[in-house]
């Protein structure tokens, strides 16, 4: 038999393989359109019900992926290929892939127990696994974190359930902790009215609890007041930086002096020789 005989008897055969090549790919894309408008519908069910974004997208990834597992063994029986064979195939590839990658179920049991214990929640701000921001997902495998510099984070669910979580959203309020330095000769009793009464007119600063303004510790310059103020998370960044400004702005209303540390020098001055003095004046004179 010669090649023009072979290309004769296999053209039929050719022939018949492409078509049902295109009515494979015809099929994977009508599916494909129909898996995602049915995700779609039962998005909108889940929502009309009030069921939680978190449970909705976790659901849907679970849903997803089965649709479309089923869709191969249709496609592959469409083909020919016994589809219980396959399937028995299949549980013994994913047993064999899931002794091989045994992280990827930790990170999918991980994602169960996020959803069933509720650490956190979509939209929540928190701090896991090392990553700080929002929650925009919580999936299968993984759960995606927008940082608060608009980066998209993708962390395994397996290291943050196994670390520490800080849920910032759970409590109506969170503290904000800011620092600052008087001089020795202000009056701390007169700074500390004057910002509790300039941060209590912040917007978005809570009155219960009210902020706290306190000694805190002292150095060389002089005394340093904790500032504390209290707001819901949302506002948090905002009355950060409206409070450092409320700082800045009530002292130098109020003409305090800048706060040096001048006790360092005095003391070594009194406890050295004059060539440690000398040698302390000459240090300072270049620093300037």
């Amino acid at each position: 038999m010669n090649l023009k005989e072979i290309a004769q008897a296999a053209a039929p055969m050719l022939a018949q393989f492409g078509v049902q090549i295109l009515w494979a790919i015809a099929l994977w894309i009508v599916a494909q359109k129909l898996i995602d408008f049915a995700l779609k519908l039962v998005r909108r069910a889940f929502r009309t019900q009030h069921v939680d974004p978190t449970l909705i997208n976790y659901l849907l990834n679970i849903i997803g992926v089965t649709l479309r597992i089923v869709l191969i063994v249709a496609i592959l029986g469409f083909f020919g290929i016994e589809t219980t064979s396959f399937a028995a195939l299949l549980a013994a590839a994913g047993v064999a892939i899931g002794a091989a990658w045994g992280g990827l179920l930790a990170n999918f049991a991980a994602g169960a127990f996020l959803i069933v214990f509720r650490p956190f929640k979509v939209g929540d701000f928190i701090t896991a696994a090392g990553v700080t921001g929002t929650v925009t997902e919580i999936g299968l495998f993984t759960s995606s974190i927008n940082t608060p510099d608009n980066v998209l984070t993708i962390v395994a669910n397996n290291k943050i359930f196994s670390d520490n979580i800080q849920n910032f959203s759970a409590n109506p309020y969170r503290r904000v902790d800011l620092l600052a330095q008087l001089h020795h000769d202000v009056n701390h009793n007169d700074a500390i009215a004057r910002l509790k009464a300039r941060i209590s007119q912040i917007p978005n600063v809570l009155d219960n609890p009210a902020p706290d303004v306190e000694i805190i510790t002292f150095n060389l310059a002089g005394p340093v007041l904790a500032v504390r103020p209290y707001c819901n998370n949302d506002h948090y960044w905002q009355v950060y930086f409206d409070t450092n400004k409320a700082i800045r702005e009530t002292f130098g209303e109020a003409g305090y002096p800048i706060p040096e540390q001048r006790y360092a020098f005095s003391n070594q001055l009194s406890n050295g020789t004059p060539d440690d003095a000398q040698s302390i004046i000459s240090s300072a004179s270049l620093m300037s």
